[in-house]
C-alpha cells in the first residue's frame, strides 16, 4: 500500500478504503435522569477517526431500545461520513459493517421483514 501512496496513479486509492464501526449502549446508566449513554467508534482502514459519547435524549424503558438507538446514530453519522468521503473524491468500497453486542438488536436489523415497535 505505501508504494501506491507514494506514487498514487487511477484506481490504487479507489479500493482501499473499507469501514467498521464498533457500538454500545449503557441502559439507564445515569442515575438521576435515567438516560441512557451511546457510545461509537469509526474505523476506517482499522484507523480510528471518529469516536462519539454521549447521553441519549430520551428515557429508554429497556435495554433493546437503548442498544436500537446507539445503532441508529450510528449508521446515521456513518451515512453521512461516507457521502462526505464520497463529496472528496475518496470512495468507501463494500459495506460498512456495525458491530455491537446486543443479539436481539442485530437479528431485528438484519432482517428486512421485522417489525419494530415503540420505536
Amino acid at each position: 500500500m505505501s508504494s501506491h501512496l507514494a506514487l498514487p496513479r487511477e484506481g490504487h486509492l479507489e479500493c482501499l478504503y473499507h469501514m467498521f464501526a464498533y457500538l454500545d449502549a449503557d441502559h439507564a446508566g445515569d442515575a438521576v435522569t435515567r438516560k441512557s449513554r451511546t457510545g461509537f467508534i469509526v474505523y476506517l482502514n482499522n484507523a480510528p477517526i471518529y469516536w462519539y459519547s454521549k447521553r441519549q435524549g430520551s428515557v429508554e424503558s429497556s435495554t433493546y431500545q437503548a442498544e436500537f438507538t446507539a445503532m441508529k446514530e450510528a449508521t446515521e453519522y456513518i451515512r453521512a461520513l461516507r457521502y462526505r468521503l464520497r463529496m472528496m473524491g475518496i470512495r468507501v468500497e463494500g459495506p460498512a459493517y456495525i458491530f455491537g453486542d446486543n443479539q436481539s438488536v442485530l437479528a431485528n436489523t438484519i432482517n428486512p421483514g421485522s417489525v419494530l415497535k415503540n420505536l
